[in-house]
């Protein structure tokens, strides 16, 4: 095999054409993880997010289940729920006519409702969204017949890490949020996934973090080895900024776990950072071709939280800041007739072709 293999080109991170593809066929299609489950606490409590081209309303239902709807009145098409996030008394009630919704998505009342007996108010509810709930969040699909969640979503993990049980050893849906940071970054969805896939870059932008993970400087990234996990420096006392000590190994994670950093991606908008003591999660919300919204949550044990995580933060953080500002510096490049047809993958880099040919088929239907 050449050294050199080629990238997608140019045009598939610039062109709105294919980005609308990529919502229709890609975000509209597949598992979208949405909404922390533990957000949502009582019944009423709501929070609406963007999914491809769509808002969805996720809301805790009076039995305390988690629903998911297109957020959309089903009389005139006005936004039912304008807030990012709420909580109403007992229906969903559009301000425009008035329409009113149960929590399980039953039209239960409108003006003048009683003089039309024919109406069936489960056909006129809202229009449910299929969800799913892992890892402590909500996964959304849109699609009418969603794909197989245990293939396509946990499958992701059991791939990466070669062992069905290996990411269940951290108990991700009993820990608690410690922090969120919200980036909004200026490059497409795409070159942000392969920035995540690959540490050839790593040796030049993240002195931080091949100082924990000093395997990262020779250019192979944990995700190039099914099951293998970057092992922290002898120095290193913590997955912190400086090395110092973290916090206690979460209760499950094994000896083999420990001292350790795996990364996951689930196609198409999701990173999983596991080490010993906590776990980072990011969300991808792509918006236009050349903008990403991504949300990134730090999670730990319950009796972490409320003591201070900055140490522990700051060192995924600065990745984070060093990574966006290397795709909002390739975004421009992607427009320019240097890169009409592409550019090229090192051997460290050649399983990101897996990623692109991917797409490829997504995109072909």
């Amino acid at each position: 095999m050449s050294s050199l293999i080629p990238t997608l080109p140019g045009r598939s991170y610039t062109d709105p054409e294919i980005f609308a593809e990529e919502q229709r066929r890609i975000f509209e299609s597949l598992w979208h993880c949405a909404v922390r489950s533990d957000e949502l606490t009582r019944p009423g409590a709501f929070k609406t997010v963007r999914i491809g081209r769509e808002s969805v309303i996720v809301v805790r239902g009076r039995d305390d289940r988690l629903r998911a709807f297109l957020n959309v009145c089903r009389h005139r098409g006005a936004r039912l729920c304008p807030e990012e996030s709420g909580e109403v008394k007992r229906t969903i009630r559009c301000s425009y006519h008035a329409w009113a919704y149960d929590l399980d998505g039953t039209l239960v009342a409108a003006p003048n409702l009683v003089k039309m007996p024919d109406v069936d108010r489960v056909r006129y509810g809202m229009l449910p969204v299929h969800l799913r709930e892992w890892l402590g969040y909500a996964w959304l699909c849109l699609a009418d017949e969603p794909p197989d969640f245990e293939e396509n979503v946990k499958g992701a993990a059991t791939e990466r890490l070669g062992d069905p049980a290996a990411i269940d050893r951290y108990h991700v849906d009993k820990l608690a949020l410690g922090r969120r940071i919200v980036y909004d970054v200026k490059a497409n969805w795409k070159l942000i996934v392969e920035n995540f896939m690959e540490c050839y870059h790593c040796a030049t932008i993240h002195p931080e973090l091949t100082a924990v993970l000093p395997e990262f400087a020779g250019g192979f990234a944990a995700q190039y080895y099914v099951g293998h996990g970057a092992l922290f420096a002898e120095k290193a006392e913590g997955f912190t900024i400086d090395g110092s000590r973290g916090f206690a190994k979460l209760p499950d994670v094994s000896e083999e776990q420990d001292r350790r950093y795996y990364a996951i991606t689930v196609k198409p908008q999701v990173f999983i950072n596991l080490v010993p003591d906590h776990v980072i999660l990011h969300r991808m919300f792509p918006l236009e071709a050349d903008r990403t919204i991504v949300e990134c949550d730090w999670l730990y044990h319950p009796d972490v939280v409320g003591k201070n995580l900055d140490k522990s933060v700051e060192l995924f953080h600065r990745v984070n800041e060093q990574d966006f500002e290397a795709c909002e510096q390739t975004q421009p490049g992607m427009s320019s007739r240097a890169y009409r047809d592409g550019g090229v993958l090192v051997p460290s880099e050649h399983h990101i072709q897996k990623f692109h040919d991917w797409v490829n088929q997504r995109l072909r239907g």
